[in-house]
């Protein structure tokens, strides 16, 4: 997959960038360079300071200090336009494109191109004469774009295909993809390997930001980590592996794999039945899905992004109304209670946004951590809260899920994603429970924190919990699960044990299309 060429000469150079925020050190003196026709990734935990340096290259950022030299000359950039100016452009991980349009609209907006007799506010925009510029390019890298699509028929790795070909209609010779492949299936994954390859090999330089070290090994000529503002070392595949690189992420072993043991099996907890669920639009989201959990079991549920899994979730934890079918827990149904009567019922979830649904962000870490309790015994008396006994029982759980905060009463917005999430396992972990749902638990996080709530989910499976875990990342579905179901278009459309898959087989029914 790799570009094996070796090209000295360097588009761009990032020398001696200081960049400090409130309290922060976000960038200590980095040195980043990219040569032309590479792919050069960089990796680093959350907060290590990546997106930093890359949001003051694409001109959202100013630094205090150092400077910026593309094609070796030495630039000022104030703006993603002046960014553009100079040939660089970047590709978001949530995509920056207006639904109700088509593929051409989005190409010309803020780059419109009117025919020759448009006279000021008669200009006439010239569709034609950008569509054809699109299937030129399109053509040139192998996209494979219809310029007439709109962008809501797109499949999401279309899309995505659609924002790299929007930076290169304006010009950009130096591409910044950030975390390119958080949404795609396999199949999107490796094609989207192709396409980058086809931009190098036409002369194009790519940044590739990622937290997946496998895909580093698979697409990167050089890597260099990031670590506390800090660049810890630059490397190549052939040079490395993944268990170093994620060594100097996070500054000591880390486990990319949980052994989870075997499954002892229990007795029936979730059993959902037949489910149709509304979407807030009010179009079917979730379409007759049935399936089983068992105490002692964790039930992974596949798929891309955007085909129901939200919905269902919703729907089981009492967030969503559900319009036909059933949801029983413990032999118990539970299908129209509140939210606050499903916890009671030994319900730990841990939401897909945790900053929305998860936690309050103004409050302290204290104040979090009994978000679901703090009406009960010891905390409350009925009354009134006993600060004391909240306080210890605080200590308590930031010692044991290595929640790393400088005090209880830190306000949880000032911490990182990882100690975050770290909070509402701990919170959700807490209480006694029977059964744990984990929506997209990792998202965002570092290979550390990974590896900490990898751990946790497997603990409580252990201690006889039924465990439906939700996950976008195919690697981490494997890992967990001792079941897997995939589901597509609001539908489940197979089931596999934790021994049958393979990533394209199970790819493939993401998709929406047949295995066989």
């Amino acid at each position: 997959m790799k570009n094996n060429s070796n090209v000295s000469n360097l588009a761009l150079q990032l020398v001696n960038i200081t960049k400090h925020f409130p309290g922060v050190l976000a960038n200590d003196s980095v040195n980043f360079d990219l040569k032309w026709q590479e792919i050069h990734a960089l990796l680093g935990e959350n907060g290590a300071g990546k997106s930093t340096l890359m949001n003051i290259l694409y001109g959202l950022y100013r630094p205090e200090s150092g400077k910026i030299i593309v094609n070796g000359q030495e630039v000022v950039i104030h703006s993603p336009s002046d960014a553009l100016h100079y040939g660089i452009g970047m590709v978001h991980q949530h995509f920056m494109l207006v639904p109700g349009m088509t593929v051409t609209e989005n190409l010309m907006l803020g780059h419109e191109v009117t025919t020759g007799l448009s006279i000021g506010l008669f200009a006439k925009l010239d569709r034609k004469k950008v569509a054809n510029d699109i299937v030129s390019l399109s053509n040139l890298y192998g996209f494979h774009i219809n310029p007439h699509a709109y962008i809501d028929d797109l499949s999401v790795g279309e899309a995505q295909r659609v924002e790299i070909l929007k930076a290169l209609y304006k010009g950009a010779q130096i591409l910044i993809l950030d975390e390119p492949t958080a949404v795609l299936t396999p199949q999107e994954t490796e094609e989207l390997f192709r396409i980058l390859q086809s931009l190098v090999k036409q002369g194009k330089s790519i940044i590739f930001i990622t937290h997946k070290l496998k895909e580093v090994m698979d697409v990167a000529d050089r890597i260099t980590v990031m670590r506390l503002g800090k660049i810890m070392g630059t490397t190549t595949p052939h040079q490395t592996s993944m268990s170093d690189l994620a060594r100097m992420m996070v500054g000591r072993e880390v486990l990319l794999s949980i052994d989870r043991g075997f499954s002892k099996k229990g007795s029936k907890v979730l059993e959902v039945e037949n489910l149709h669920v509304l979407s807030k639009g009010g179009t079917e989201a979730v379409r007759g899905v049935s399936f089983t959990i068992h105490s002692g079991e964790v039930y992974g549920i596949a798929g891309v992004q955007g085909n129901g899994q939200r919905e269902l979730v919703e729907a089981i934890t009492g967030l969503r109304k559900i319009t036909r079918g059933r949801v029983i827990l413990g032999g118990k149904e539970i299908t129209h209670y509140t939210p606050r009567m499903i916890i009671q019922q030994g319900v730990a979830h841990v939401p897909e946004d945790r900053l929305k649904h998860g936690l309050v962000i103004d409050f302290s870490v204290e104040m979090n951590l009994i978000l679901q309790t703090y009406y009960q015994e010891p905390f409350s008396n009925g009354l009134w809260i006993r600060p004391k006994i909240i306080a210890q029982f605080a200590r308590r759980l930031v010692q044991e899920f290595d929640i790393r905060t400088p005090s209880i009463q830190t306000k949880v917005e000032y911490l990182s994603g990882g100690n975050q999430q770290k909070i509402v396992m701990a919170r959700e972990l807490s209480r006694p429970i029977q059964f744990l749902l984990a929506n997209q638990p990792t998202r965002g996080l570092d290979v550390g924190s990974i590896e900490f709530i990898h751990k946790k989910i497997i603990q409580a499976r252990n201690q006889g919990a039924a465990v439906l875990l939700v996950s976008a990342e195919l690697d981490e579905i494997f890992s967990l699960a001792d079941r897997i179901g995939v589901i597509y278009n609001g539908q489940f459309v197979t089931e596999f044990s934790s021994a049958e898959p393979n990533r394209d087989k199970v790819g493939l029914y993401m998709a929406g299309l047949s295995a066989a």
